[in-house]
């Protein structure tokens, strides 16, 4: 096999295994800059956590990831990042377009002033993804279903999505975005501001999800890394540390601050 065949291997074999290749990712907040040279793929099909002290560029990087840094003044993001082989810094990519194929889901619970039904027919009546109220039915009823949801609330999807419980709501959030068909969602710590029941709630569903979508979840808890990814990553004051396996990151980690970390001697 000449070289050539080997390289249109390894990169055809890159992109069934990697969904999204962050290289040399660098963020600046005006002159500070808060992340230095990440490199990290993420896997189809998995859950990816992102674990370190308050503080580290976990949530930045995981910004980078959908331009949510595009919303802050004097954010500024370099290198390369790809979703399946294409640049998504590139100029001409359609952001809202990308913030559909890579949703996100925030730290707290933020459903639309709208109706059960409404928050989530909302994403695909913007994006045209349905014309009529069967259409949309199906869509809501799926979402919900999706989220665990649907048994919940399906008597009472015309009331405020306001008056569920903060689990609920947050499940809620998971159908929102579930709703737009993404390929890739993002997680902001999204089990934070739960109790322990309405957590183990949500951490089953992110279990289920990964059938369908790529996870890359934000966690302050690394016991939550441990019991729901595949790959946990590392960051320290800027500073991908280390990105491995999770069961080698919590045995067996590479470096000194991950180990440190994990047994709580700082953070």
């Amino acid at each position: 096999m000449n070289l050539d065949a080997k390289k249109t291997m390894g990169g055809n074999m890159n992109e069934q295994t990697f969904k999204m290749v962050g290289k040399d990712v660098s963020v600046y907040y005006g002159q500070k800059r808060a992340l230095f040279d990440v490199n990290l793929n993420i896997r189809r099909n998995a859950v990816t956590a992102l674990i370190g002290p308050s503080g580290c560029g976990k949530s930045t990087f995981l910004r980078t990831l959908n331009r949510m840094n595009d919303t802050i003044d004097n954010c500024r993001v370099t290198g390369t990042i790809t979703l399946d082989g294409e640049d998504i810094y590139t100029s001409g990519i359609d952001v809202v377009e990308l913030r559909a194929r890579v949703g996100m889901v925030f730290q707290n619970p933020n459903p639309f002033p709208k109706s059960i039904y409404e928050n989530v027919a909302y994403g695909p009546r913007i994006h045209g993804l349905a014309r009529h109220r069967a259409d949309f039915d199906r869509i809501v009823e799926t979402s919900l279903q999706k989220a665990g949801l649907f048994n919940e609330v399906k008597d009472r999807l015309q009331e405020p999505g306001t008056s569920l419980s903060g689990g609920q709501q947050q499940r809620l959030c998971i159908a929102r975005a579930i709703a737009v068909s993404p390929e890739v969602i993002l997680m902001d710590e999204p089990c934070s501001a739960l109790d322990p029941i309405a957590t183990a709630r949500v951490e089953e569903l992110i279990s289920e999800l990964k059938q369908n979508y790529t996870i890359v979840m934000v966690t302050h808890s690394m016991q939550q890394a441990a019991r729901v990814s595949e790959r946990t990553a590392m960051f320290h004051l800027g500073y991908m540390v280390e990105e491995n396996d999770t069961d080698t990151i919590f045995t067996n980690p590479a470096d000194g601050r991950t180990q440190d970390y994990i047994m709580g001697r700082f953070g």
